[in-house]
């Protein structure tokens, strides 16, 4: 780690919060992938890298997020942003909601697709951040490990896609994530690697060469896959224990992890992690599906190192008040008094 906060222009590594925002709408039911969208004046007059899109061209949300994620598309981008918020402007806004709730404290964008402007940097950090949460989206696999495609649906002359990041061809594991360059930024990449089951993130900016740039992200992984291991602690399937719940139409609910609770740490010291489960000891109804119950907190010698919620997993409904008298009548019964 190096300058890992240092406040630098990420030229079309912004697209991968373009990329986060689209698929959080698609996995929310707010959109689907084969959405028609209809390309605006606007979105057409980008420049740099694009699909060439024409004025009142239609074309599906995948097929323009192929065109984000592969070709790293500026137009494409654009009219993402103003399928989803009605302008570049309003979407950009949410970008940076989205980046301030992920702790994103170095950035602030300005356009959805890092062609260079005024007020628009984040830091390697930032990028591992936002790089982390899309890697939540299995789909986004779908597109970034694509090494050509072409379009032709639509068109009177094809335009095939090759994708910008050559390391999903040179580094073994790399299927993802995202590259960009401009005369500013220079050239900056995020790159992410699977070995054995163990996923590493590597932030390049401001490189003076593409080959430097994708040779410093491989030495980074090297490094991680050499020194560290994944460590599952908890598996979202686990049922941690049972929650009264009083004043409920069910007398407990199932207390799990919200996900998989994996930390990576230096291979070795796997032994020096405690595990510490706090959870709520009552709940009063009503419980919603996936609400925060407690917690489960790993440290290292004394020191913090992750936590993860415990959620319910399942709802339960405030009872009534005839519900709760036909409770007490039942436990009447069953004492026998």
């Amino acid at each position: 780690e190096k300058n890992s906060h240092e406040k630098l222009p990420p030229a079309s590594v912004t697209k991968i919060m373009t990329m986060l925002l689209t698929l959080e709408a698609v996995d929310s039911g707010k959109i689907k992938l084969n959405d028609m969208v209809t390309v605006s004046d606007y979105a057409c007059t980008m420049g740099g890298t694009q699909l060439f899109l024409a004025p009142g061209e239609k074309r599906t949300v995948e097929e323009l997020l192929k065109g984000v994620t592969v070709e790293s598309a500026n137009d494409a981008a654009v009219a993402l942003a103003e399928y989803l918020k009605g302008s570049e402007e309003l979407f950009v806004k949410s970008m940076n909601e989205r980046a301030k709730q992920l702790g994103m404290n170095d950035t602030h964008f300005s356009n959805c697709n890092g062609l260079p402007i005024e007020n628009h940097y984040t830091s390697a950090y930032d990028i591992a951040i936002m790089s982390r949460e899309l890697l939540k989206h299995s789909k986004i696999f779908n597109y970034t490990k694509i090494w050509m495609e072409t379009i032709s649906e639509g068109r009177q002359k094809p335009f095939t896609m090759v994708n910008k990041n050559k390391m999903i061809r040179t580094y073994n594991g790399c299927d993802g994530l995202k590259t960009g360059s401009t005369d500013e930024a220079k050239f900056c990449i995020s790159a992410t690697a699977i070995r054995n089951n163990m996923r590493l993130i590597s932030v390049i900016m401001a490189s003076p060469t593409r080959d430097i740039r994708n040779k410093e992200a491989g030495k980074l992984m090297d490094y991680g896959f050499a020194n560290y291991e994944d460590v599952k602690l908890a598996d979202k399937k686990d049922v941690i224990g049972k929650v009264k719940v009083l004043k409920g139409k069910e007398p407990s609910i199932n207390a799990v992890p919200r996900d998989d609770f994996n930390i990576l740490i230096e291979k070795g010291s796997k032994s020096e992690i405690t595990k510490e489960i706090r959870i709520n000891k009552t709940l009063s109804a009503e419980i919603k599906k996936g609400q925060k119950i407690g917690e489960i907190i790993a440290s290292m010698n004394g020191k913090e190192i992750g936590s993860m919620d415990i959620v319910s997993d399942g709802t339960v409904k405030k009872a009534s008040s005839i519900d709760l008298i036909g409770k007490s009548f039942r436990e009447w019964i069953t004492s026998g008094k």
